[in-house]
């Protein structure tokens, strides 16, 4: 019974899942999924015999390449997309600018944890275990701790070297990047020249 990994629901069969998916959630699909829910209808006009088959090959070459080297596969504590539903909010600042999470580069980039629907305070957990660090990396910022230190657009700022860097969760100091996200959670991030 295939499971809809941007909101959980189930269907009876793939074609009502390709059909739930370009109903309702045509604008948040990749590539991949959009190109699925193309093929709906079976007088589409869509190849078919040999390349047809080489395509769908690929294409599930490239998605197992996806789950086991970005997504993180089974490696990690984080569950699959779908596995929960949660959300908090979060305010960075890096020198003065604040960070416009409502940007194309932020939005449902990754399918456990994003901004969606042009929000850019409200993120989106997708995903049992979403921790600090896999937030922070899904939205291409590399964290680290021991000192403070993020990469945003390839500059690293580093706390105590010109830099002080502010990581906190709910007021807190994050202490530890696998802390889970919790729903109703503030990620604050702030990077002042020292």
């Amino acid at each position: 019974m295939p499971e809809c990994e941007y909101c959980g629901a189930a269907h009876n069969s793939e074609e009502a899942h390709l059909k739930h998916l370009k109903s309702e959630h045509a604008d948040e699909l990749g590539p991949i999924d959009k190109r699925r829910v193309g093929g709906t209808d079976p007088d589409d006009g869509l190849p078919t015999g040999p390349i047809a088959l080489g395509v769908v090959l690929l294409a599930s070459a490239a998605i197992v390449g996806y789950v086991v080297f970005i997504a993180g596969g089974s490696a990690d504590n984080i569950g699959g997309a779908g596995s929960a539903h949660y959300h908090g909010t979060m305010e960075m600042t890096v020198t003065g600018d604040q960070i416009d999470f409502s940007q194309d580069k932020y939005q449902v980039q990754d399918r456990r944890f994003h901004f969606e629907s042009r929000d850019g305070t409200e993120w989106h957990a997708h995903a049992t275990g979403v921790t600090f660090e896999y937030a922070m990396e899904s939205l291409g910022f590399d964290v680290s701790l021991s000192p403070n230190s993020i990469t945003v657009e390839g500059t690293t700022y580093t706390d105590g070297e010109g830099y002080d860097v502010v990581f906190e969760i709910n007021g807190e100091p994050v202490t530890d990047l696998s802390y889970v996200l919790q729903d109703g959670d503030h990620v604050r991030i702030v990077v002042t020249e020292a």
